[in-house]
């Protein structure tokens, strides 16, 4: 990846996808700070800054939080910026058979540190397929499989996958594993079982990867429409957001399909992809279009590293990072007398501003982490 051209006005990219992932990335940073977590201890229940911070959490089962667009939002992204890497592979000669093997080699790597993020547990190793980045490496070869298919076919593609994890859920009929959206006794369950002989306590199911493929693809479709020499790019995404939206929640408040991010239920995928589809279409009209691209290098610095910073607090974070932060600066403000909550809160954005200064590091030094 190479560094963002924000005072170059002939600079090809796209800087409201860039900074939508350094959005999501900032967002993800903080919350592995712990950050949210204390802001919600410090809200009164029922006031409205509760409501707020209670975004900032997944839901529990039924129903559609902030929080639950951040993976789809990871994922749609991730197919936009396919679509932009393929198109400067055939730029740059590449045939379709050796761009296979470097997508290939990539959701290879993308699986190996999703499984390793998971694996070292206090109380041993562990295999677990939870992780985003072990969905995205499956998702990433479905879209790349199917990429060179016309728009429409890709679209019938994404309709039958919709279709096939319905079936599945609904008509698999396996005993203790036939309540298609009951948590711990649903066919995503059921599959967990076969590969990894255990159930998420939280509900979360490996099987998610089939309907999330969807938002890759339709992250891919996307950005060939930037690519493309279409004048009006703004209206087939707007036009595409509203459906996705209208479908997913008209089947959740039909009772037809619930609205359920842990297991992607068909209509979480749609609403969610409408909602991703909708941020972009803002961001792009704001940024792109009418030319607002100051402010953006706070974001931009960490969206331009943002695999490296993933892994860095998911697996050195929480294994060691944090503690070690916590300890020096909850050592000092007990010192100076200061009341636990707020050194919880100035702890974890002293955690924040190291990890995103070590972006900025990395970001001067022109250092870009891929695979």
């Amino acid at each position: 990846m190479q560094p963002v051209g924000l005072n170059n006005p002939s600079s090809s990219r796209l800087l409201s996808l860039d900074f939508m992932r350094g959005f999501i990335m900032v967002l993800l940073a903080l919350e592995s700070t712990g950050l949210y977590d204390h802001l919600f201890d410090a809200s009164s229940e029922g006031s409205i800054f509760h409501g707020f911070m209670q975004q900032f959490f997944h839901h529990p089962w039924n129903g559609l939080r902030f929080w639950d667009l951040i993976q789809p939002g990871f994922m749609f992204m991730a197919g936009v910026s396919m679509a932009y890497s393929l198109s400067r592979q055939r730029q740059q000669g590449f045939t379709r058979s050796m761009s296979f093997k470097k997508t290939l080699k990539r959701c290879g790597w993308l699986f190996f540190w999703g499984v390793l993020d998971y694996a070292v547990r206090e109380s041993g190793l562990s295999f677990e397929l939870w992780d985003v980045l072990t969905q995205l490496s499956f998702t990433t070869l479905v879209t790349f499989l199917i990429f060179e298919w016309s728009a429409t076919a890709q679209i019938l593609f994404c309709v039958f996958v919709l279709l096939l994890t319905e079936m599945l859920y609904r008509f698999s009929n396996i005993p203790n594993f036939n309540q298609p959206f009951t948590d711990q006794h649903n066919f995503g369950n059921y599959v967990d079982v076969l590969l990894m002989h255990k159930i998420n306590k939280g509900g979360w199911v490996a099987i998610n990867c089939l309907p999330t493929s969807v938002h890759t693809i339709a992250g891919a479709l996307t950005g060939r429409l930037f690519l493309g020499n279409s004048k009006n790019k703004l209206r087939p995404m707007l036009m595409w957001a509203l459906i996705c939206l209208a479908v997913g929640y008209s089947l959740d408040m039909a009772h037809i399909t619930p609205i359920i991010k842990r297991i992607a239920t068909s209509s979480f995928t749609l609403a969610s992809l409408g909602w991703c589809l909708l941020g972009l279409v803002c961001c792009y009209w704001w940024i792109d279009v009418l030319d607002h691209k100051r402010h953006l290098r706070f974001f931009i610095i960490v969206g331009t590293n943002s695999l490296f910073i993933y892994l860095f607090f998911e697996i050195v974070g929480h294994r060691w990072f944090n503690d070690y932060v916590i300890a020096i600066s909850g050592g000092l403000m007990k010192i100076i007398k200061v009341p636990a909550l707020p050194a919880s809160i100035i702890s974890s954005l002293c955690i924040f501003a190291l990890e995103w200064g070590l972006c900025y590091f990395l970001y001067k030094k022109k250092i870009f982490f891929k695979l």
